[in-house]
């Protein structure tokens, strides 16, 4: 199994369980957020429990945030010998007409997403650990609405926050396709697996960027 796993389609594979486990987070995580726009008491209720739960704060969380770089550093290995198995063939063909423009630009818009990522744990991650675990701050009761609406109250972080979920957006549009491409996914489904691919990769970074719009015009 190890071997399976060091070989080129075992990389494909393990690349695209990891991009599935990533997107089932987002679509929870985005289904915990819009709640704080339709129901600011149950965002706060959602968020006290992900914030406190044992299971979430020592299991899961590290789980993630070992799934993200493991996406991006396999991601960077692979668009590499990608490239450089494509110089001849590319130096033959034209690589435009072969793929489209999101393939061959993943690892711009990945390395985007990930920026944005260390910009979005600056602003509710790292307050939210200096709170619980240095100033030793209790959580019960705690008004974390009030803090989105703050730090949605800047246009400058607004505008990084759409442009970011517009990058996801396009990560999203060939990352979905080709993530269920890898697993050998290819029957009387998958017809139906692109259109689901294409709904999610525009609708759920849409909702994102309909939450930060949301809360700076209503703040």
């Amino acid at each position: 199994m190890s071997g399976f796993f060091k070989s080129s389609i075992g990389r494909k594979y393990a690349m695209a369980l990891s991009a599935f486990f990533l997107m089932f987070f987002l679509l929870q995580h985005f289904a915990i957020n819009i709640l704080s726009v339709f129901n600011g008491e149950a965002f706060n209720e959602v968020s006290y429990f992900m914030g406190t739960n044992p299971l979430v704060q020592y299991i899961l969380q590290p789980v993630l945030l070992f799934g993200v770089i493991y996406h991006f550093v396999m991601g960077f290995i692979l668009e590499v010998k990608n490239r450089n198995a494509r110089v001849v063939k590319y130096a033959k063909n034209n690589g435009a007409a072969n793929s489209s423009w999101m393939s061959r630009n993943m690892i711009w818009s990945g390395l985007a997403i990930l920026g944005f990522m260390v910009f979005h744990f600056n602003d509710f991650w790292v307050p939210e650990i200096v709170d619980k675990f240095i100033e030793g701050n209790s959580q019960v009761g705690k008004d974390y609405l009030h803090h989105v609406v703050v730090m949605f109250e800047n246009p400058i972080r607004v505008g990084v926050y759409v442009l970011a979920f517009v990058f996801l957006s396009l990560h999203l549009l060939h990352g979905f396709n080709s993530a269920f491409q890898s697993v050998g996914a290819n029957n009387k489904y998958t017809r139906g697996l692109k259109g689901f691919g294409k709904a999610y990769a525009i609708l759920i970074p849409l909702g994102f960027i309909f939450i930060a719009l949301f809360h700076h015009f209503n703040h």
